[in-house]
């Protein structure tokens, strides 16, 4: 390897490092900014704000990207298009154009239909 691909390794898992303690700085911000006034929780210092995340990380496996785990493009949303709505009548499509016509102008996105 030569150095010049070492210093570049070197920069991204700096810069990796770098994008971490700055999001951990961002959500302690926006914690102590938002969160004590709305629920009336204690702010949380720098090392909190990073537990947080960790935890976050662990919970809800966030952070994915592209190798991340859910939709994966325009291939996955084909199947699924394919598995549910395939199977319809066309009658069927039509009724459900309207229902979600009918919910969308009338600003009642998440009303059930009557």
């Amino acid at each position: 390897m030569n150095n010049r691909f070492k210093a570049k390794i070197a920069l991204f898992v700096l810069g990796g490092i770098a994008m971490f303690f700055a999001v951990t700085g961002i959500v302690m911000l926006l914690w102590n900014l938002l969160l004590p006034e709305i629920l009336g929780v204690k702010p949380i210092n720098f090392w909190q704000a990073m537990g947080i995340l960790v935890l976050s990380k662990i919970l809800f496996g966030g952070f994915g990207g592209k190798g991340g785990k859910g939709w994966k493009g325009k291939e996955k949303l084909r199947q699924f298009k394919e598995e549910h709505c395939n199977p319809m009548s066309d009658e069927e499509k039509e009724r459900l154009k309207e229902i979600w016509k009918k919910r969308c102008e009338q600003g009642g996105f998440f009303r059930k239909n009557q």
